[in-house]
């Protein structure tokens, strides 16, 4: 019988619980997957713990997923029973043995990655091309500055922003990170929480600030990234990995002439086209083999609340994965 984690309440990691679930057979334009590899992300971690209330409950967390397909519905013309495919959903529902998705959501994956690689990964390097080629149109010449530069997607923002030239600032929460982040394509790399936090970054750009300011920590780095910025200066802040930004007012943007968005992957991946062509950058950035990436670490699909304590613990970050 398949099995899923069911998240009943919010609450710390001990609150998943897996159980035995039903799952229907496809419907039309739906294609059933048995899962190899379940991605494990800080989005699951605000569902369960209810910063984010997007995952009606009872109801089963997971954004993303790799396996294969063992049955298709009616109508679906791109699947056959025994392909490899991943997939991401803002429907959740992926911390599970097997389920069904709507077809639109789900990439077709080439023979030279394996599902945990793609589980692990996918979503965080289609966050990567959304935030460089998409939200921000990233250029050789400009700056910027990356908070969280060794976690899931922060590594490989870094290493993409360093291949298409443009300089590198990383932040990190430790100096054994700090470390690491020179790994990952950094110039320079700082602590949030030094004193000459500023001032070091001005001196790095030579008083202009930086460019743009990719910001996936929240609460506790968005107003040094707000001051941090040059004039014109653009942030993007995509995760609240430290809690939510406070209201922010809009003279603070006027001082500089600065720009702000919260950009949402779904929203991006939304046309099949555009989804595939963000898939197809994925899958050729892994064929380079230029990625610098951690060893995968599985966990088995019940102890999901084991992958939860790890990732906040910031161990885990970009290399957890379930396994049902």
């Amino acid at each position: 019988m398949a099995k899923a984690i069911v998240l009943r309440d919010y609450g710390t990691s001990d609150v998943m619980r897996l159980e035995d679930v039903s799952v229907a057979a496809p419907g039309a334009n739906e294609i059933l997957v048995r899962q190899t590899a379940i991605g494990v992300h800080f989005h699951d971690i605000y569902v369960r713990t209810g910063l984010y209330k997007t995952l009606r409950l009872p109801g089963t967390p997971g954004l993303e997923a790799a396996g294969v397909v063992d049955a298709v519905g009616a109508g679906q013309t791109r699947f056959s029973v025994g392909d490899r495919v991943v997939y991401v959903t803002s429907g959740y529902g992926a911390y599970a043995s097997h389920r069904v998705v709507d077809e639109k959501a789900a990439i077709k994956l080439p023979d030279f990655v394996s599902d945990a690689l793609m589980a692990t990964n996918f979503s965080r390097l289609l966050t990567v091309q959304m935030l460089t080629d998409k939200v921000t149109a990233l250029q050789p010449s400009q700056t910027i500055l990356v908070t969280a530069a060794t976690g899931g997607v922060g590594r490989l923002l870094c290493q993409h922003a360093n291949a298409l030239g443009a300089r590198v600032i990383g932040t990190v929460s430790s100096a054994e990170k700090a470390t690491l982040a020179s790994d990952y394509g950094c110039a320079h790399a700082l602590l949030y929480d030094q004193d000459d936090f500023i001032a070091d970054v001005r001196d790095i750009t030579d008083g202009k600030g930086v460019d743009i300011v990719y910001d996936s920590v929240g609460a506790k780095t968005f107003q040094n990234s707000l001051e941090v910025l040059g004039v014109c200066g653009h942030l993007v802040n995509f995760g609240q990995s430290s809690g939510p930004v406070d209201p922010l007012a809009m003279s603070q943007l006027a001082a500089k002439s600065l720009t702000v968005t919260r950009p949402i992957l779904f929203h991006y991946t939304q046309d099949p086209a555009a989804y595939q062509t963000m898939a197809d950058a994925v899958f050729k950035s892994f064929k380079q083999g230029a990625l610098v990436l951690p060893a995968l670490q599985g966990v088995d699909l019940a102890n999901a609340a084991e992958a939860h304590d790890i990732l906040e613990s910031g161990r885990g970050g970009g290399s957890l994965y379930l396994t049902p």
